[in-house]
C-alpha cells in the first residue's frame, strides 16, 4: 500500500494535535480523520480543527477541517483534499475507519483508553504511555531538550505542571478560572491587553491579566468551567501575526509524529 494510502486517525482536534494533522496533511498525507467530543474546548482556537465542531468548518493555517456526522462522510471530505472530524468521544468509529495509524493527541496526562491494540501503530503522546505497552511508540511533549524525542521504551517525561517560557513569562501568561461557574468575557480572542485588565469573569469573580500582551488563546465563553481550567493563554510578544500560526512546539510535535509514521511505513 501506498503510504499517502494509509489512514490516520487522530484522537482530539485541540492545538497540539492540529499541529501533527497539519504537518502530516503537508506530507501528503491526506486520509487523515479526527475525532473529537460534542465540546471541546480548545484555547488557541485559531489552530485548532476542534471548531469545526461547533462551526461546520475551519482553517487551521492553509488547511480545512469540516466536520461530518459519521464515516459514511469521511470519503467525500478526504476527496475534496480537506480533513474531517467527527464527534465521537468513545472513539466507537474506528471499528469501521480501521486505521492503519492512531495517534493518542489528547495530552490529558494519562492515558483515556488507549491500546496498543487499536490499530498496526499507535502513537501515544505525553505522559501516561508506556512504549511498547500501551503504544507502539511515545512522543515526548514537555518542552525542553527532549520535545520532540521517540521514545520506544518507556515512559515520557511526567507533567511538570509548570507552562512553557515565552517572552520571559510562564504560569504568569496563562489564564485559569478562579472559581467554578459561568464564564463570561469581556474582551476577544486576538485583542491587546495589559497587565491588570479584567478580561472576563467566572461566576461574578473577575479574570485578570497578569502581563501585557496579545490574547493568543481563549476558550469559548457561556460555558460552566471548573475551578483551575485554562481558559486563556497571553502572548507577551504581542504578534498579531502568531494569532494564527502554529507554535513552534506544535511543529516540533508535528515532525516526530510525522517520522513515526515514516519510520514504520516508508
Amino acid at each position: 500500500m501506498n503510504l499517502s494510502e494509509r489512514v490516520i486517525a487522530i484522537k482530539s482536534g485541540g492545538e497540539m494535535a492540529s499541529a501533527v494533522v497539519w504537518r502530516l496533511h503537508h506530507a501528503r498525507m491526506r486520509r487523515i480523520v479526527i475525532l473529537e467530543t460534542p465540546h471541546p474546548l480548545a484555547v488557541r482556537r485559531t489552530v485548532s480543527f476542534c471548531e469545526a465542531v461547533h462551526d461546520g468548518d475551519c482553517m487551521v493555517e492553509d488547511v480545512r477541517g469540516v466536520r461530518v456526522d459519521g464515516p459514511e462522510q469521511i470519503e467525500a471530505v478526504w476527496a475534496a483534499g480537506d480533513v474531517p472530524v467527527l464527534i465521537d468521544p468513545a472513539w466507537k468509529s474506528l471499528e469501521a475507519i480501521r486505521p492503519d495509524v492512531l495517534i493518542d493527541a489528547i495530552i490529558a496526562k494519562r492515558n483515556l483508553g488507549t491500546r496498543m491494540t487499536d490499530a498496526p501503530l499507535v502513537i501515544g503522546m505525553g505522559p501516561g504511555f508506556t512504549a511498547g505497552r500501551d503504544a507502539h511508540l511515545v512522543v515526548e511533549t514537555n518542552r525542553g531538550h527532549n520535545l520532540g524525542r521517540i521514545i520506544t521504551a518507556g515512559k515520557a517525561a511526567p507533567n511538570t505542571g509548570i507552562p512553557g517560557t515565552i517572552g520571559g513569562f510562564s504560569k504568569e501568561r496563562v489564564l485559569r478560572a478562579p472559581v467554578p461557574g459561568k464564564l463570561i468575557w469581556d474582551c476577544r480572542l486576538g485583542d491587546l491587553v495589559e497587565k491588570g485588565q479584567v478580561l472576563g469573569h467566572v461566576a461574578g469573580s473577575p479574570v485578570t491579566a497578569e502581563i501585557p500582551g496579545l490574547l493568543r488563546g481563549q476558550i469559548r465563553p457561556n460555558g460552566h468551567v471548573p475551578q483551575g481550567l485554562k481558559l486563556g493563554d497571553i502572548d507577551p510578544r504581542g504578534d498579531l501575526s502568531f494569532l494564527h500560526t502554529i507554535s513552534d512546539k506544535g511543529r516540533a510535535l508535528g515532525g516526530a509524529v510525522l517520522e513515526c509514521v515514516m519510520r514504520v511505513y516508508n
